[in-house]
């Protein structure tokens, strides 16, 4: 399996300030608005913008959540694995507010659809935005779009695109990975 890199840890966080910015610049009343990250890849990424809203913007407090998707999406019962949930932690009201919802990767469109389904479950809010780090945009299944994206990446339906979170934040990474050699 052939593998290249798409960000190295600089650019990743270079990508990861401009994301920030964009969202500051969307929402400076940050009163009614919350991020919420889809477990389990998308908590990465929205546990990193809430710290740099933070760090960068001195941004007070930030509605944050992480949600779990495994019994909403539409392949569940066809898995042979036994699917163990995640933990849900949304400890405020969803209710006329205006959302992000986060994820890593987007690709068939069909976890933002699982994600929007779950989401509902705790209220309506005023207004939904996507934001992922990679958008394979040839892919997908679904009309879905983000409202922010990190990087744009046309790929092939054999290639994976990997997004590696290292816990002390010191080595992170988006690699893709193809199963096709080439001639």
């Amino acid at each position: 399996m052939e593998s290249r890199l798409l960000l190295d840890h600089e650019l990743l966080n270079h990508t990861l300030d401009r994301l920030a910015f964009q969202v500051y610049e969307q929402h400076l009343d940050v009163n009614n608005f919350a991020i919420i990250a889809l477990q389990p890849r998308g908590v990465f990424l929205g546990r990193r913008m809430v710290e740099r809203l933070k760090r960068i913007y001195n941004v007070g407090t930030i509605n944050y959540g992480e949600l779990d998707i495994t019994f909403h999406r539409d392949d569940f019962r066809r898995r042979t694995e036994m699917l163990v949930p995640s933990k849900t932690n949304l400890d405020f009201s969803i209710e006329g507010r205006n959302i992000l919802l986060v994820d890593d990767v987007l690709y068939t469109g069909r976890t933002v659809r699982a994600g929007l389904d779950a989401m509902l479950d705790f209220g309506r809010p005023a207004h939904v935005e996507l934001m992922v780090l990679i958008d394979r945009r040839f892919s997908r299944e679904l009309p879905v779009q983000p409202d922010y994206t990190g990087r744009v990446v046309d790929v092939v339906s054999d290639e994976t695109v990997k997004v590696q979170w290292s816990e002390n934040d010191m080595e992170n990474k988006v690699i893709l990975f193809s199963s096709t050699k080439k001639a």
